[in-house]
């Protein structure tokens, strides 16, 4: 019997169809993206990407010998620039730290353990951890961030004041473990959140979720 998280999936893929995500060309720049978006957008993240890109410096070795303010110019448009460099560093010393600089093997890692040496790194918190396992390692964990809260709470399916592990287990309790399940998810509720579910004045009749009311 289909529970209403799965329903709502369904709902949401035929309406928007899949999303394609994460924009990464290769594991390390997935996971460079996950720093860099933190309170900011995708088309900032891009041109900060693409400065490291078309600096020649997209790469373990090159990111980790730079030194922090030269690192904070290339991911400049990104905002928060010299927080977001610290941060990088810390995860990319991380590495170097637990996995003697190989980013494979933390990927590769086991789940819980990946995910509390990243929780380790000062700046990375779930959301972040949980983007680079799921989007850069494959590792089957579901995303959340506030566009998931706004969604299923306003469809009385969370509670208002759930955090965010409680809103995670609830989501892999009612869906099968699947990491294109997950990713496509995640995605398509950013998607359902951007277009109908805003912040203030949301589309309510125009919401493909609206069925969930019914």
């Amino acid at each position: 019997m289909t529970n209403d998280y799965q329903r709502a999936y369904q709902l949401l893929y035929n309406h928007f169809g899949s999303q394609c995500w994460w924009p990464g060309e290769t594991a390390l720049e997935t996971v460079v993206g996950a720093v860099l978006v933190q309170n900011t957008n995708w088309k900032n993240v891009e041109k900060a990407i693409a400065n490291l890109h078309d600096g020649g410096v997209l790469s373990y070795d090159a990111l980790a010998a730079m030194p922090i303010h030269q690192l904070a110019e290339f991911v400049r448009p990104s905002r928060f620039f010299n927080v977001k460099a610290k941060r990088l560093k810390a995860l990319l010393d991380m590495v170097e730290e637990e996995y003697s600089g190989d980013l494979n093997s933390l990927l590769d890692d086991k789940l819980w353990r990946a995910r509390e040496k990243l929780l380790s790194v000062k700046g990375v918190g779930q959301e972040t951890a949980d983007s680079i396992l799921l989007y850069a390692a494959d590792q089957p964990i579901f995303v959340v961030d506030a566009y998931t809260h706004r969604v299923f709470s306003r469809h009385n399916l969370l509670d208002e004041e759930t955090d965010y592990e409680a809103i995670q287990e609830t989501f892999m309790g009612n869906l099968v473990e699947d990491v294109q399940l997950y990713n496509e998810f995640h995605a398509l509720i950013v998607a359902v959140a951007k277009k109908y579910c805003k912040k203030t004045k949301p589309l309510c009749e125009k919401c493909p979720l609206k069925e969930l009311n019914h």
